[in-house]
C-alpha cells in the first residue's frame, strides 16, 4: 500500500492500493464504467450531453438550442482536437461541458472526480464528491471513491467514515471493505483490517486484491504461512499481479527460502519494471546472499524511481559499507535519515 499511505513496517512492503473498481474508470481500451454507471471518460461525457439535448429536443424544445448544440460540439472538439490530453485531462474537459450543460447531475460530478483521481489530484477529487453527494446522498459509489482519496492524504478515519457510509448504503459493496481494511491496517488495527478483508473475500471469492491485502497483514504480523496461502491464491487469480509476487517474495524471504524470493522478486519486475518496492526487496535478498554490488545495482533503480525511499538509501548505505566504501555509505545514511528513515540516524551515533 505504498501509493496509498501505510507507511513500512518491513523493507517498504506495503498494501497493493485499491482504489478503483475492476475494470478501472479511465484504464485500458475503450470505455469502462464507473459505480454509477456512467462511462467515465471524455466519450462517456459526450454521450451524457447528446442524451440531455435529446431530452430537450423530445420534450418540445427547439432543436436548434444554441447552447446544446455549442455544448455538444466543445464535447466533440475535445475527442478529436486534444491530441496531446491524457484520457483524464479529456474527461475532465468534456465532464465540465457536460456539467455546464446540467450542474444537478450527481454522475458527471462523480466522474469528473475519478479523473481527477486519477492524476492524483485529490483535493480536487474530493471537492467533486462533495458536490455528488449534495445532488445524491444516497449514491454509494461517490462514498467509495471519496473514501480512497482520504486514504490517499492519509486521512484515515475520514476514509473509514465514508467505506461505512458506502457500505450501510450496499452492504455487498466488497471494493468498500477491501479498502476500509486498507485505512483499518494503516491505524494499526490489523485485525479489523483482516476481518475487512475476510467479508471482501466472502462477498467475492475470485477478489485477488482482498487476498492480497490479506496476506501482508498476515505477514506483518509474523503469519507467513497463511500470508504465503492468501498471496498463493491472488496469484492464482491473477498471474499478472506483481505486487502479489513482491510480497509472497518477501513471505518466503522472512522464511529463509531466499531462492523462491528471488524468483518473485524477479517476476514482479518483469511485470511491473517500474517497480521501486521489488527493487528495494530484490536488493535486500541480494544482500542477504552477500551479492552486495548486485544489491546496490538494485537499490540504485529503487532510488531512481523514488527518490525519497528512505529505507533504499539506509540499505545502500549498509551494503557500501560491507564493501568498505564508508564515505558512500555515510552519504546514504545521512540522506535516509533526512528522509525520515530513523535506523540511519542511528548508524553514526
Amino acid at each position: 500500500m505504498d501509493r496509498v499511505s501505510p507507511r513500512i513496517r518491513f523493507e517498504a512492503m506495503n498494501l497493493t492500493p485499491v482504489l478503483r473498481p475492476s475494470p478501472s474508470p479511465l484504464d485500458g481500451e475503450g470505455a469502462s464504467r464507473s459505480e454509477g454507471g456512467e462511462v467515465t471518460t471524455a466519450e462517456g461525457a459526450h454521450a451524457l450531453i447528446l442524451l440531455r439535448v435529446n431530452e430537450k429536443t423530445s420534450n418540445g424544445g427547439n432543436a436548434m438550442n444554441w447552447k446544446l448544440l455549442w455544448l455538444f460540439v466543445g464535447c466533440a472538439v475535445v475527442l478529436t482536437q486534444c491530441a496531446g490530453c491524457s484520457p483524464e485531462e479529456k474527461a475532465i474537459k468534456a465532464y465540465s461541458l457536460a456539467i455546464r450543460l446540467d450542474s444537478t447531475n450527481a454522475k458527471a460530478y462523480n466522474n469528473r472526480g475519478i479523473a481527477y483521481h486519477n492524476l492524483e489530484q485529490y483535493q480536487r477529487a474530493i471537492e467533486d464528491y462533495n458536490q455528488a453527494i449534495g445532488l445524491d446522498p444516497t449514491y454509494a459509489g461517490v462514498y467509495y471513491y471519496r473514501g480512497t482519496a482520504y486514504n490517499h492524504l492519509g486521512q484515515y478515519q475520514r476514509a473509514i467514515e465514508d467505506f461505512n457510509q458506502a457500505i450501510g448504503l450496499d452492504p455487498d459493496y466488497a471494493f468498500a471493505y477491501t479498502n476500509r481494511g486498507i485505512a483499518y491496517d494503516a491505524l494499526d488495527r490489523h485485525q479489523r483490517a483482516i476481518e475487512d478483508f475476510d467479508q471482501a473475500i466472502g462477498l467475492d471469492p475470485d477478489f485477488a486484491f482482498a487476498y492480497n491485502n490479506r496476506g501482508f497483514v498476515n505477514m506483518n504480523l509474523g503469519h507467513y504461512q497463511r500470508a504465503l496461502e492468501d498471496l498463493n491464491q491472488a496469484i492464482r487469480l491473477d498471474s499478472n499481479f506483481a505486487f502479489a509476487y513482491n510480497n509472497r517474495g518477501s513471505a518466503y524471504y522472512h522464511l529463509g527460502q531466499y531462492r523462491r524470493a528471488m524468483a518473485d522478486y524477479d517476476q514482479a519486475l518483469r511485470l511491473d519494471p517500474d517497480n521501486a518496492l521489488a527493487y528495494n526487496n530484490r536488493g535486500r535478498n541480494y544482500s542477504k546472499q552477500g551479492q552486495f554490488q548486485r544489491a546496490i545495482e538494485d537499490y540504485n533503480q529503487a532510488v531512481r524511481l523514488d527518490p525519497d525511499k528512505g529505507d533504499a538509501y539506509y540499505y545502500r548505505g549498509n551494503s557500501y559499507d560491507e564493501l568498505g566504501l564508508r564515505e558512500k555509505a555515510r552519504q546514504d545514511w545521512r540522506k535516509a535519515c533526512e528522509l525520515g528513515h530513523q535506523p540511519a540516524c542511528e548508524m553514526e551515533e
